[in-house]
């Protein structure tokens, strides 16, 4: 057997340069390239690797480590999980610091590879610097923590044991059901030894992501109950999009009369004027979905994970004899809600019931068309209203995504992620179709707006990428701003300036609590400075100004989009006012005892709101 010696991050490198998958008839790198922040954990080892490669495999400098596996996450998003990118930071807080992103591609199933540097091995140096000890267990480091939120972790002790560890990683980062975060802890004495390896091991390897069949009896069944029902509504979520089902889903729905709700990660899925889309589902969804959700006598649920904010916390689902039929290639989102679990690719799968009901004799039920046509009217109708600008000193969130909306037209992208903006978005964003949408709710995490528009810009450099930040998150993670800079990757940030975390104020005080610890000025913070967030953002290198009012809004995205590189536009918003049409029950437990009456009030209300579930 012939064999090559290479170090065992050589190895890993070339591993991964040899990984290739077809889309759209042509063969391409699987493994794109690695977002780093080098350390003494990872840059002598994986450094020097990457290093002799770099015209060949590229390596991405990036500012946060949690930002640059946001870049990643989004990156795979993007792409339908077809390509991916990798991460490398050193031992101890630049591991520690993707932590947070590894939950965010868990709940959201997306691939990314995070490769944090370790201790060392041979344990000479013990402890390392950075190392944290565990009194109680010497095999434990910081890097354990990526357990639970990874579907596939290891720590390479020895270089050999790449040879079993890398075909598994591989498998989880391509597996539609186990797809996710993979952690390969890479021990940084390690890294630099070399081994012999097998030259077969580096074989140029063709990637190809199984579409599974649900079972036949199963879809049997499936048939016979959407032949009986008379108001059925499908709900899609994002394995409609990973599986590039959507137009077979419009033709599904088309063919047989059934109006299409959409989740978070669903959205896009159907254009927003398509005549069988219904709207945003669920505690952020348009009162069409949730009213259609009511009436509906079977659900067929499409790649959705159902969690709360889809399904009302339950209280939309709560007609327990209503059938429901769930299309999902994961066993565990399949069976949820009691359904007829289809397990199997959300594409393959519409098209075989599509095939099963090629000879039905099937008209839409007309009363069940005019109530969605009717519903879905009004809805159009209330969201022109909602982002429409009042002139007012201080614009809704509503009214500034309105003019977003407007500018960036159907060839752009928006990114957005945790706070009131994508509660807003789900419901008012008038999404042109796939690709047009992301927003990162699974997780909801605070940060990963900016950094994912990094991301959706690498990955697609000809669509109009605009970012949607409040001023909250932008203070938590600004860093890609400067990334964006130097990658030349421009893109387009809107930040809304409500002065602090005004979802959450408004939250408190719907549950009875006076204003505390979420706005700037408020009793936790009397003495809150005035940021400054233009000038921030002009000292990382952007274009910026600060607006006043939807008009000069409008006037500076123009100018916005002219700008060579990344420019950012502030605006001050209110933090009281949000889109009170649409949405659903949510739950949100309120304190059960309290001196105050308002909080006493409020859980008697929410009491009330319990018992429907």
């Amino acid at each position: 057997m012939s064999t090559v010696r290479l170090t065992m991050a050589q190895a890993l490198v070339r591993y991964l340069m040899a990984q290739r998958i077809v889309v759209d008839g042509d063969e391409v790198p699987f493994v794109q390239g690695v977002f780093a922040i080098f350390g003494h954990g990872n840059v002598a080892g994986l450094g020097e690797a990457l290093s002799a490669v770099r015209d060949r495999f590229p390596t991405y400098r990036a500012h946060n480590e949690q930002a640059m596996a946001h870049a990643a996450i989004a990156y795979a998003k993007t792409h339908r999980r077809r390509r991916i990118m990798a991460c490398t930071s050193s031992v101890g807080p630049g591991a520690t610091n993707m932590v947070t992103a590894a939950a965010v591609a868990h709940v959201n199933r997306l691939p990314v590879l995070l490769l944090p540097g370790d201790v060392f091995a041979s344990r000479a140096p013990d402890p390392v610097l950075q190392q944290v000890e565990d009194f109680g267990d010497a095999t434990v480091s910081a890097n354990d923590c990526f357990r639970p939120v990874s579907r596939y972790f290891d720590r390479i002790t020895r270089p050999e044991q790449l040879l079993r560890a890398l075909p598994q990683a591989m498998s989880v980062l391509t597996d539609p059901a186990d797809c996710g975060p993979v952690t390969l802890a890479l021990s940084q004495d390690v890294q630099a030894e070399a081994w012999d390896y097998p030259e077969t091991f580096f074989e140029r390897r063709l990637v190809d992501v199984p579409r599974a069949g649900a079972d036949p009896a199963r879809l049997v069944r499936a048939v016979e109950w959407l032949r009986g029902a008379r108001r059925p509504l499908a709900i899609a979520g994002g394995g409609v999009h990973y599986s590039g089902a959507c137009d077979a889903l419009a033709r599904f729905a088309t063919r047989f009369g059934i109006p299409v709700a959409e989740t978070q990660a669903g959205k896009g899925a159907l254009a927003h004027d398509h005549p069988w889309n219904a709207g945003a589902i669920g505690v952020t969804g348009a009162e069409s979905a949730n009213r259609l959700a009511a009436e509906a006598d079977l659900l067929l649920l499409v790649g959705t994970r159902l969690q709360d904010f889809t399904t009302g916390s339950g209280a939309l689902f709560r007609n327990a004899g209503r059938p429901v039929v769930a299309i999902n290639v994961g066993r565990h989102d399949a069976a949820k809600y009691g359904a007829l679990a289809l397990q199997g690719d959300a594409l393959r799968t519409l098209e075989e019931l599509a095939s099963l009901r090629a000879n039905d004799q099937h008209a839409p039920d007309p009363a069940w068309t005019g109530r969605c046509a009717e519903a879905c009217d009004a809805w159009r109708a209330t969201v022109a209203e909602a982002v429409g600008d009042r002139g007012t000193d201080l614009p809704s969130d509503a009214e500034v995504l309105g003019a977003v909306n407007d500018w960036l037209g159907p060839a752009g992208t928006v990114v957005c992620a945790a706070g009131g903006l994508p509660g807003e978005l789900h419901k008012l964003w008038r999404a042109a179709g796939p690709g047009h949408y992301h927003v990162e709710y699974g997780y909801s995490c605070m940060g990963y707006e900016i950094a994912g528009g990094l991301g959706v810009k690498l990955a697609r450099p000809d669509r109009e990428v605009v970012v949607l930040v409040g001023d909250g998150s932008y203070l938590m993670m600004n860093s890609e701003i400067a990334t964006s800079i130097a990658l030349g990757l421009k893109l387009v940030i809107v930040v809304l300036d409500n002065r602090g975390f005004g979802c959450i104020h408004r939250l408190q005080q719907a549950c009875g609590g006076a204003p505390h610890g979420n706005l700037l000025g408020d009793p936790a913070s009397p003495a809150a400075p005035a940021i400054d967030f233009a000038a921030h953002a002009r000292a990382l290198g952007a274009v910026a100004e600060k607006v006043s009012g939807i008009a000069a809004l409008r006037e500076a995205l123009l100018r916005a989009r002219a700008a060579s590189r990344t420019a950012v536009v502030v605006i001050d918003t209110d933090p009281e006012r949000s889109t009170s049409a649409g949405g659903e029950w949510w739950d949100g437990p309120v304190a059960e005892t309290s001196a105050a009456e308002p909080v006493r009030e409020a859980r008697r209300r929410y009491e009330a709101q319990r018992g429907r579930r």
